[in-house]
């Protein structure tokens, strides 16, 4: 490991994450305080990361699943989808959205590019800085990484992030969130 690199990609996110608008990640805190069920998706390495959120929130309590799971029940009213897609574009995820839509559910979108298909289509956007290589209409080169690489890992830090606000919300104890861990590993 070249320890110039690590520390680089540390600045990188640390600059990346002040761009982070506070009131886009509130509204979406109370968009999974008041859903009964929440629906996560992402795709490829996005997917990875929405995983690991919905893994967390199964620890804090929430009724949660991954979208493409077998065992998915379909979404409602009064249900939230959280997608992630730095580009905004990914047809699968644009068809997950229109079907929430039309059931009534709200939508929230982590993305680099707000004014996406998936952008339009979406309740609530939280922007995050990055570059995609599925968008090239915003060119935004702000790591030495491959394109994605800092958006798929600061969207996993600002799931961290919403994490520690959702455990204080709702009184929860680590001892708690223990009890919820998966025992059939």
């Amino acid at each position: 490991m070249h320890y110039e690199n690590l520390t680089t990609i540390l600045q990188e996110l640390l600059t990346a994450a002040t761009a982070v608008k506070a009131q886009e990640v509130q509204v979406l805190e109370q968009e999974i305080l008041q859903a009964d069920r929440i629906f996560i998706a992402g795709a490829g390495r996005s997917g990875f990361v929405a995983r690991a959120f919905a893994n967390r929130l199964v620890h804090l309590g929430f009724t949660d699943y991954f979208v493409g799971e077998s065992t998915t029940p379909a979404i409602g009213s009064t249900d939230l989808l959280i997608i992630n897609s730095g580009s905004g574009l990914t047809q699968g995820m644009i068809n997950a959205a229109q079907i929430a839509k039309q059931a009534q559910a709200r939508v929230a979108l982590i993305t680099i590019h707000p004014q996406s298909v998936l952008g339009e289509l979406a309740d609530v956007v939280v922007k995050l800085p990055g570059a995609s290589s599925r968008a090239h209409d915003v060119p935004q080169k702000i790591s030495i990484q491959p394109n994605g690489s800092a958006f798929e890992q600061l969207t996993f830090l600002l799931y961290d992030s919403l994490v520690v606000d959702l455990k204080k919300i709702k009184h929860l104890s680590q001892k708690q969130l223990d009890q919820r861990h998966a025992n059939l590993e």
